[in-house]
């Protein structure tokens, strides 16, 4: 199944992607081929918290259906491919209460969980010491 997505590049930023049918599921990346990695894990990382937490997914909107969305304004749209995602694994980690309240507080923020964070924080992390 392959989703629209919306493609943004101001000057001196990061190419940053985002998702009409995920409100929330936000991706960037330093080049064209990093946004559309990055945006392809983004949309399947959101994909499977959704339905970890029982939503439903929705189906893919069509150009026609976006027609009128003032998100689109100024972005390129393009297919992202919803690969199914690996099988999610839970672990433990141990921060401070006052580190978990401020990653919460940034995750919200992004409109992200704390578990999208961290992960899309982490990888983000790897791929800049590449």
């Amino acid at each position: 199944m392959e989703y629209i997505a919306y493609l943004r590049k101001d000057k001196n930023s990061d190419f940053g992607v985002s998702f009409p049918d995920f409100p929330g599921c936000i991706s960037a990346g330093s080049t064209l081929e990093e946004a559309r990695r990055m945006a392809a894990e983004a949309l399947a990382m959101h994909v499977a918290g959704m339905r970890a937490d029982g939503e439903p997914i929705p189906e893919p909107s069509s150009l026609d259906d976006l027609r009128g969305d003032t998100d689109m304004k100024g972005a390129v749209a393009f297919l992202t491919e919803l690969r199914e995602p690996e099988r999610v694994v839970q672990i433990n980690i141990t921060a401070r209460k006052s580190q978990i309240a401020e990653i919460d507080r940034r995750a919200r923020a992004k409109g992200l969980t704390r578990s999208s964070y961290i992960v899309q924080s982490a990888l983000k992390e790897k791929a800049a010491s590449r």
